[in-house]
């Protein structure tokens, strides 16, 4: 038996492709959509994939299920026919090669069983798949594909559907749910691996662990979310699963309905072509267009950048224009050096941001006196100076877009508060831009500095308080805090 653990750190998201060496058969678990990474590691260790499984529809990234299906006729599918019609693959309605499971059902991969357990709670179609490896001589599972259900020091939380997708009202019923597929997961052996779809970093859970994996056994002992289910009962289990969950981004909210109605196939990667300083100045602040300049220093960005661009660094290049960019903007990359344009493509596409047009290198662009009427800059100062902006310039707003638990925890007075990636959904909230301008600031300077440009796009005067909000604390004491 093959097993590998194929991990997007963009997205802090795992993929799995188990094979059975006997056969040359493989299968791929929630894959991502760009399909030919998985194709490429089977092919080095002698499997073709044969077949595709899903543990739910995915809120966090656009499902590769439905590119491999369209690209490979023999390819079969096992996609949860758990859940209400809401929450069937709409797309995969009457195509014979996909197989709808539900709990108990099970199926096989050349000599490797799979058994489908309906584990509703994170979604209420939710099935995780246990593996056992029958042509090894095992007669029990070896691991559990637990997909969003459950991760290493956590579960998946339930109110993605409400938060996220708009399902008001979903809150509480999902965390019930949840609270009964845990009971279920205690009665497993402690033996049994826990391969989960995501690892730290995910906004699908609040405390993932950064360990790969872990066992039934472990997480019984040590998972927050399971002891306290466990030993303290059901509404404590509610009380705190749905509480201090992060603020997802934005393009959470229509990746639900993109899974479940299907997204066009790419048939490989998009490959944008590489355009003159000129004429990525040109598209930059245009309303249909979208410039995302990928350097990493964030007072590099402010100190010059092309006016209407967003800030979106590899590190947080997903989350940024996954917070900011709409599908159907026109998207070019301002680039520190070309290796970066692959992973970008990537990253883009597995959002379901597909209209990627063009690319430029960043050094080029901002010494060209040619592009020099399209630069812009913005103002800087320390987060210890923001209240002191805010009382100089007239009309002006301290807008904190840490997470409105840090914010609750501690606040400048009179700062409003909107997490950085929801400031698209809240817009109506802001203060008209005509008013005065917005100082920024979160924890460290770094979401802020994604905030900033988008802002500043939409046509806010923008001051951006770098620095950490720590400083601010202790240069005010306790008796300026709120």
């Amino acid at each position: 038996m093959f097993l590998k653990q194929i991990y997007d750190p963009s997205l802090s998201q795992y993929a799995y492709l188990i094979g059975c060496q006997r056969t040359g058969q493989a299968i791929i678990v929630d894959p991502e959509r760009d399909i030919d990474r998985y194709r490429k590691i089977a092919t080095e260790n002698d499997l073709e994939i044969t077949a595709v499984a899903e543990t739910h529809i995915h809120a966090d990234f656009v499902s590769g299920a439905r590119e491999l299906m369209e690209t490979d006729d023999r390819m079969q599918a096992y996609l949860s026919d758990e859940g209400d019609a809401d929450w069937k693959s709409e797309w995969a309605q009457g195509c014979e090669r996909v197989n709808f499971v539900k709990h108990g059902d099970q199926f096989k991969i050349g000599n490797i069983q799979f058994t489908v357990l309906h584990t509703p709670g994170h979604t209420p179609e939710h099935v995780s798949y246990l593996v056992e490896d029958q042509g090894g001589g095992a007669d029990e599972p070896m691991a559990l594909l637990s997909g969003d259900f459950m991760f290493v020091g956590d579960v998946g939380r339930p109110d993605l559907l409400e938060s996220a997708a708009g399902d008001v009202g979903s809150r509480e019923p999902s965390a019930r749910r949840l609270y009964q597929s845990i009971l279920e997961f205690a009665k497993l052996p402690e033996f049994l691996q826990v391969l989960p779809a995501h690892g730290a970093g995910s906004a699908c859970g609040k405390a993932l662990g950064a360990i790969p994996s872990s066992t039934v056994g472990y997480e019984m002992r040590f998972n927050p979310a399971l002891k306290i289910a466990c030993k303290e009962g059901e509404d404590a289990f509610v009380d705190y699963i749905l509480s201090g969950q992060p603020e997802p981004p934005m393009y959470f909210a229509r990746m639900k309905q993109v899974n479940k109605e299907g997204i066009e196939v790419l048939r490989g990667l998009p490959k944008p072509k590489r355009i003159s300083t000129v004429s990525i100045a040109g598209v930059s602040g245009q309303n249909g267009s979208v410039v995302l300049d990928m350097r990493a220093d964030r007072r590099d960005f402010m100190a010059k950048h092309l006016r209407g661009s967003l800030h979106t660094p590899p590190a947080k290049f997903s989350v940024a224009a996954g917070s900011y960019v709409k599908p159907d903007q026109d998207v070019y990359f301002l680039l520190e050096k070309e290796l970066q344009l692959d992973e970008a493509v990537r990253e883009l596409i597995r959002m379901g941001i597909d209209h990627i047009r063009g690319y430029a290198l960043a050094g080029e662009v901002l010494s060209d006196i040619n592009c020099n009427a399209c630069l812009a800059s913005t103002p800087v100062i320390q987060i210890t100076e923001a209240e002191e902006a805010r009382d100089k310039h007239a009309g002006a707003t301290i807008l904190d877009v840490r997470s409105a638990g840090e914010y609750e925890d501690s606040h400048m007075e009179g700062a409003q508060n909107v997490s950085y990636t929801r400031i698209a959904a809240h817009l109506d909230e802001l203060p008209d831009p005509a008013k005065g301008p917005l100082v920024v600031h979160c924890g460290s300077g770094v979401r802020a500095s994604l905030a900033v440009p988008y802002l500043e796009r939409l046509g806010y005067e923008m001051i951006y308080a770098d620095g950490m909000f720590s400083d601010w604390k202790q240069s005010c004491g306790e008796s300026c805090e709120v």
